[in-house]
């Protein structure tokens, strides 16, 4: 069985920065990303949709730059959830908001790094203007994930995080993390 792929790697007229794609979002945080429709599903909908399923493959053959950004988010996604398993005692939604909010603005390598996991499969940025913009874009979309991700965590109101999500703590896309 395959790996699903974003439904956005044959959007037109999207921005690609190194061979990422820079597509618009739904959000209420500040940043270069454009705005998507409200009504319509984005990458972080699909990312945080797909990554429960995509986290048990080792292998996923990227078809798009949509799908590179997937895969940075299924792996920001991943670093939360261990984020949130490393404490002693279940956060509450406030901590955990605050907690991953703190993580999403925290410095992490971009592709072109020497530090970032994935760059035998990433093109650096061509210019330094193009990495500091996907540099504020990925924190942007970092804090829009690390948002829904903790609304989906507390969706039940028990005021602990779903333990079908927990559950997750510890599987690593691809093998891999972005070591946030």
């Amino acid at each position: 069985m395959p790996a699903y792929h974003s439904s956005f790697n044959e959007e037109p007229d999207v921005r690609v920065v190194g061979n990422m794609s820079i597509l618009p979002i739904k959000t209420k945080v500040r940043g270069p990303a454009p705005i998507a429709d409200s009504n319509t599903a984005d990458i972080i909908d699909e990312t945080l949709d797909l990554f429960r399923a995509n986290s048990l493959f080792r292998n996923f053959e990227i078809k798009g730059p949509a799908d590179r950004i997937l895969i940075v988010l299924i792996l920001y996604v991943s670093d939360c959830l261990a984020k949130l398993g490393t404490l002693r005692s279940s956060p509450s939604q406030l901590e955990a908001n605050k907690l991953l909010n703190t993580l999403s603005v925290d410095s992490f390598p971009i592709p072109g790094d020497a530090t970032f996991p994935l760059n035998s499969h990433y093109a650096p940025p061509g210019s330094r203007a193009d990495s500091e913009y996907l540099r504020q874009y990925l924190v942007q979309v970092r804090q829009e994930v690390a948002a829904r991700l903790v609304e989906r965590l507390y969706a039940d109101g028990s005021g602990k995080p779903s333990k079908w999500w927990m559950s997750f703590q510890k599987r690593r896309f691809m093998n891999r993390s972005l070591g946030t």
